[in-house]
């Protein structure tokens, strides 16, 4: 079996991926920061690298002897970080390692970007990789360096210079959340008399699903192209019925009005710019929570032969591993 380095993997998408990886008899290299905590990945018998994506020498040393590369480590956080900050760990490591794979060979390039580099639709017209990219009016320093990080990637194939393919995972959902990422907005719905949901809504997809989309990626991808890894559209609300189901509890759904939000939002980003009072509502939370934030996996279920798990399936492995694991 090939050699594959996950960056980022003690994290919620790279654990999961090099446990699934190791499972399929891969050798896997994971690449993690010194400090990183190992909880996520203990379990998983696999070389460890440690080191840092921002550094070109580490990055340089982790690529060696790998056939296959899967970049999944970034900055995520929608509050608290800078720009800079983004543009460092999202962009520029990303430019390290797409170097470091072609001055080393590498067969193939797997970036995992994310659903928003690609513009969302409705729930009638939802997203595709037809779409271009929309979302410069949310402010997001995440979003807009894996933009850029993406379209970096995809000139070095232009380039004939590398084999790479990005994969753009919706929001995911699923068991193994250590930090927990994705998974603060399951915790929000538990244990709530009255639950103040925002209006908008988004494409969730079970992390398994992710995880089969990428190393699919590494046999059938076409070089070049984008697969957006989306599962089912849903709106907050049928995301906090599902869960009130598979928990059995019982609240007041109470929707927060978009103007409401939006105001809180910005009033959040001002005090973080005029007062350093740093808050988890700004501009760019709000701006999201909003909006219809929907898209269609079909050309990866043509292409890569993902075959998506239903969300209740995914609600119910995360909710039932969150409470096996004592985080409520």
């Amino acid at each position: 079996m090939k050699t594959v380095l996950v960056t980022g993997a003690n994290g919620f998408l790279g654990s999961n991926l090099t446990r699934e990886l190791y499972r399929l008899g891969y050798d896997v290299k994971a690449m993690i920061r010194p400090t990183a905590d190992l909880k996520g990945m203990a379990d998983i018998p696999c070389e460890v690298f440690f080191g840092h994506i921002d550094n070109k020498n580490d990055v340089d040393a982790a690529v060696a002897g790998c056939d296959i590369v899967i970049h999944t480590a970034c900055i995520t956080d929608q509050w608290n970080i800078t720009f800079k900050e983004y543009e460092r760990i999202n962009y520029t490591s990303t430019q390290y390692i797409t170097e470091a794979c072609i001055h080393q060979g590498v067969e193939r390039l797997i970036y995992v970007s994310t659903a928003n580099t690609i513009g969302p639709g409705s729930r009638l017209y939802p997203g595709s990789e037809l779409n271009g990219f929309t979302l410069f009016s949310a402010r997001s320093g995440y979003i807009n360096t894996k933009y850029l990080a993406q379209q970096y990637v995809l000139e070095q194939v232009a380039a004939s210079r590398l084999e790479a393919i990005v994969v753009n995972p919706t929001f995911m959902v699923g068991p193994c959340d250590v930090k927990p990422s994705s998974g603060k907005l399951l915790l929000y719905g538990l244990k709530k008399k009255v639950l103040f949901y925002p209006p908008g809504g988004k494409n969730f997809v079970h992390i398994q699903d992710v995880c089969r989309g990428i190393i699919n990626a590494i046999h059938y991808g076409k070089n070049g192209n984008c697969y957006l890894l989306a599962g089912q559209n849903l709106s907050y609300r049928e995301f906090y019925t599902i869960l009130n189901n598979i928990t059995g509890e019982k609240k007041l759904m109470v929707r927060i009005p978009k103007t409401m939000l939006r105001i809180a939002g910005t009033t959040g980003s001002l005090l973080q710019r005029f007062a350093r009072i740093k808050g988890r509502l700004n501009h760019t939370a709000a701006y999201m929570l909003c909006m219809d934030n929907y898209y269609t996996g079909k050309k990866s279920e043509r292409e890569l032969h993902i075959k998506y798990t239903p969300v209740e399936d995914a609600i119910s492995s995360a909710f039932h591993w969150f409470r096996e694991n004592n985080y409520f």
